[in-house]
């Protein structure tokens, strides 16, 4: 079992830059497929950004590609999202999970049913 702290969510400009961490206690990250999901009020869970145990792979939806990189400091047992170019499109409570299960396609990655350990989030506001 693992469980997820996220924080460095708030109020930032169109533009602008957050880093969202999610600290994990219990066991190693490198345990487990990390990823980050948001949810928009009156919208589905979606996904964000995923980075494999190894850390050698990681993958993004298509709207943040450039914009977003998720990272991992094994040390300090936490995972990272650095969101740059901010826009308001981007407003949602962001979700870190975490899945000990195998994934065999790229789009196991995608799908938050696979991830069976999720943090209570941390909100991101993007004003225009």
């Amino acid at each position: 079992q693992v469980h997820l702290v996220e924080s460095g969510g708030g109020l930032v400009q169109a533009g602008g830059s957050l880093r969202l961490s999610c600290a994990a206690s219990g066991s190693p990250v490198t345990d487990f497929v990390m990823g980050w999901f948001r949810q928009a009020p009156g919208k589905e869970r979606e996904f964000v950004a995923a980075i494999t145990r190894s850390g050698s792979r990681t993958y993004y939806r298509d709207s943040v590609k450039g914009r977003f990189t998720v990272s991992r400091d094994n040390a300090k047992n936490t995972v990272y999202l650095q969101m740059n170019s901010l826009r308001p499109e981007d407003t949602a409570v962001y979700l870190c999970a975490a899945s000990g299960g195998q994934f065999e396609e790229t789009k196991h990655y995608y799908s938050p049913n696979r991830y069976a350990y999720r943090g209570q989030g941390t909100q991101v506001t993007v004003s225009s």
